[in-house]
């Protein structure tokens, strides 16, 4: 998605909610559970609208940490080799899918002018412009930065202590956005709170395989992704409990990170969106990456672990997860 794309969507958006219009339904708002007569449409359009934004600044974050360590390398676009400043940069957003010019001069036409690094947010670039543009790091938050610093040094976490050039944000500011329509839009139909869940469930007690069959087979014609891999993946990641939070804040039958859920607009205890985003989220990895091992590692690691280890990465829970989930497939 380039930058054009999530601008000319916003403003699609902005449109329609200022001519007092819901923005069109995500396919997957209406082959869910059941649901009430009127159904959810704008709450549905208000998820379908945050996942055409793209990621939030954390994700861009914590995406540009999982290249920590990586050596520079002038020139660099393969973290398997090394990254520069705008290598870096460019594989990034890449990762999360947002196609950003090469070289750090251009980068800095790109997106919206931020006044200072005051109002700077996580996910913004920060530029120095010693004689041309020639340096750029990812911000953080809190006067910090990801950055690729110089020859013989690493992709590291540094404190900013030259007042940046230039900021500038990719993302979209959802502050552009006319809230006071959306509320009013929200009195013409309930919330996608309304849709039902399988009564067979309790909320303690974990379900099985069959009271998902007909997410599992919708979600997937929809992206291209086998039901029975989506099958595989919430037996190992809830044991098919839509109720279910770990330890780490993972949420629902297929344990997605609340701020991954806000990225692709889903609610992840409801079950038909959990495994909507799901089968989306898997979707992408299998174009990504060309394998399932690959895509239920970026599943469980995150796309960038995997790029930056050029395969599975070495991590003892991604190894069983996938050896785990491929050994049931093939079951």
């Amino acid at each position: 998605m380039s930058i054009a794309d999530i601008q000319t969507r916003m403003a699609q958006i902005q449109q329609q909610m200022n001519a007092g219009m819901a923005p069109p339904i995500d396919p997957y708002a209406a082959s869910g559970p059941a649901q009430s007569a009127t159904g959810s449409s704008f709450d549905s359009a208000l998820a379908s609208a945050s996942a055409s934004f793209g990621p939030s600044g954390d994700e861009v974050v914590a995406d540009a940490k999982n290249y920590l360590g990586v050596p520079y390398l002038w020139g660099g676009t393969d973290p398997a080799k090394g990254l520069d400043c705008s290598g870096l940069v460019q594989r990034v957003y890449k990762d999360l899918g947002i196609d950003l010019p090469r070289v750090s001069t251009d980068q800095a036409t790109q997106g919206t002018a931020v006044a200072s690094l005051a109002n700077a947010k996580p996910g913004d670039l920060v530029f120095w412009d010693h004689a041309n543009v020639d340096h750029i790091g990812i911000y953080m938050g809190n006067n910090k930065m990801v950055v690729a610093p110089k020859t013989g040094d690493v992709v590291k976490v540094q404190t900013i202590t030259e007042t940046p050039d230039k900021i500038r944000r990719i993302l979209p500011d959802s502050a552009g956005l006319d809230f006071n329509s959306l509320n009013a839009a929200s009195r013409f139909s309930p919330s996608v709170a309304s849709t039902l869940r399988p009564t067979s469930l309790s909320s303690s007690s974990a379900a099985h395989a069959g009271d998902y069959d007909s997410l599992f087979a919708a979600a997937g014609a929809r992206y291209g992704v086998d039901p029975k891999l989506l099958s595989a993946v919430a037996k190992a990641e809830s044991n098919y409990n839509p109720n279910a939070i770990s330890g780490a804040g993972a949420r629902g039958l297929m344990q997605i990170m609340p701020s991954t859920a806000s990225g692709i607009g889903v609610d992840p205890m409801n079950p038909a969106e959990a495994v909507d985003g799901a089968a989306r989220i898997l979707s992408g990895n299998l174009k990504k990456f060309g394998s399932t091992e690959l895509a239920l590692a970026a599943y469980n690691a995150g796309a960038g672990a995997v790029t930056k280890y050029g395969g599975i990465p070495p991590f003892a829970e991604t190894q069983n997860y996938v050896r785990k989930i491929t050994a049931s497939l093939n079951a």
